[in-house]
């Protein structure tokens, strides 16, 4: 009998676009994409929908999107792990991580970039979606033993909540 796993994507929040001579990894995010974190892992905390574990792209923008999610949710900063190949990653190698997941973790959240995101989302539904926004989440749930798994199948279930989704 199979076992539900489920997945929480989730795009890093607005950030600064031209911020002087600074890279692109470490564009901070703005006010607004502060604010929109703590709107949003509020809203997964309070439908209980918190992960077992964190994974983030090494961008300041995601790591900082991350941090705020992982501080509503009481996880220590130190639990998050940062993930080199999330930036600027092909869908393949987000997927790969994915499915390296040991599977006593039922519940996975990373935090990264679109295309990619966007690209990962639509692999896993029927009918697609066209873009996630900055601090846009989706979920998704699985009938899986394995995370190795979790390319075979589409998802059962899922939600789509962004900052601009008024409830």
């Amino acid at each position: 009998m199979n076992s539900y796993k489920y997945l929480y994507i989730v795009r890093h929040g607005k950030s600064i676009q031209n911020y002087g001579d600074i890279s692109d990894i470490d564009r901070p995010l703005t006010e607004r994409g502060i604010n929109d974190g703590y709107t949003m892992a509020e809203r997964l905390l309070d439908q209980e929908k918190i992960p077992e574990k964190i994974i983030s792209s090494p961008a300041v923008r995601a790591l900082h999107s991350a941090t705020i999610f992982a501080r509503t949710f009481n996880f220590s900063y130190n639990e998050i792990i940062v993930n080199k190949n999330f930036y600027l990653a092909e869908t393949n190698i987000v997927l790969d991580t994915i499915k390296q997941t040991v599977n006593s973790i039922n519940s996975l959240m990373i935090f990264g970039h679109n295309p990619t995101f966007t690209d990962l989302v639509n692999y896993f539904l029927k009918n697609g979606i066209d873009n996630i926004p900055t601090t846009g989440i989706v979920g998704l749930k699985f009938e899986i033993n394995s995370w190795s798994e979790i390319d075979q199948v589409k998802a059962l279930e899922s939600f789509f909540d962004y900052p601009k989704n008024i409830h």
